[in-house]
C-alpha cells in the first residue's frame, strides 16, 4: 500500500483509507473531525481502547453492535454496568471479549461523570491541543505518540481512566481531531482543517 492513493472517484486520500469500504467511510468522514462533546470523546476512547492490539477494521466491523452494547456509550448509563454486566458481555459476540478492556470502559465512564464538577473530559482533552504543525508526506513522519498524548494520558490515568496509555491516546487524538494527520494532498486534509478552526472558537487556549 503506498502513502497516498487515488482511488477509482479521482480522489486522493491517505493510503490506509482506500484499503476497503468500511475503511474509506471512516476515513472520508470521520477520521480528524473534530468530536467535543462528552459522549463522543468517550466513545473514541473507549473504541481505540478495545482497538489496541487489533486491527482498527475488526472494532468498525463490530462498532454497531459494541455500541448497542454498551448502552449508546452514555457515560451515565455505562458508570452503572456491575458484575453482572460484565459477566454478561464476556458471553456476547457483538464486543471484544476482554474483561480488562470491558472493565477499564465502565471505570472510565465512571472517571468521567466524576470529571464534570471540576474539569470535564471534553475540557481536558482539548486543552491538550498540539500547536499547528506541517502536513506529514508519509507515513514515515507520522510518530506513535507525542509529548501532548503522554501528558494527557497521565492526567487520564490520575483521574481514574484506565488502559489509556500514551499511544491510544495518541490514536484517540487523530481520531477526535487535536491532530490533522491526513497526509498532504489527501482531498479531506482541507476540509478537516477548517473544522479544526472552528473548533478554536470553543477551545481558544491555542
Amino acid at each position: 500500500m503506498t502513502d497516498l492513493v487515488t482511488g477509482e472517484d479521482g480522489k486522493p486520500r491517505c493510503g490506509w483509507g482506500s484499503s476497503d469500504e468500511l475503511y474509506r467511510g471512516y476515513h472520508d468522514t470521520e477520521w480528524g473531525r473534530p468530536v467535543t462533546e462528552e459522549r463522543g470523546l468517550y466513545e473514541k476512547l473507549c473504541l481505540e481502547c478495545l482497538q489496541s492490539g487489533l486491527s482498527w477494521a475488526l472494532i468498525l466491523r463490530k462498532r454497531d453492535g459494541i455500541r448497542d452494547a454498551f448502552a449508546a456509550f452514555a457515560p451515565d448509563a455505562v458508570a452503572a454496568f456491575g458484575r453482572k454486566e460484565i459477566e454478561g458481555l464476556l458471553k456476547d459476540p457483538r464486543v471484544i471479549r476482554n474483561r480488562r478492556k470491558l472493565e477499564a470502559i465502565v471505570q472510565n465512564a465512571q472517571a468521567t461523570v466524576a470529571m464534570r464538577d471540576h474539569t470535564p473530559l471534553p475540557e481536558l482533552i482539548w486543552s491538550l491541543r498540539p500547536p499547528s504543525r506541517r502536513a506529514p508526506r508519509a507515513y514515515a513522519d507520522l510518530g506513535s505518540l507525542s509529548e501532548e498524548s503522554k501528558q494527557l494520558a497521565k492526567e487520564l490515568k490520575r483521574r481514574g481512566f484506565a488502559f489509556v496509555g500514551p499511544t491510544t491516546v495518541y490514536s484517540t487524538m487523530q481520531a477526535v481531531g487535536l491532530v490533522n494527520d491526513h497526509l498532504a494532498g489527501c482531498f479531506v486534509r482541507e476540509s478537516v482543517e477548517a473544522a479544526q478552526r472552528d473548533v478554536q472558537r470553543l477551545f481558544p487556549s491555542r
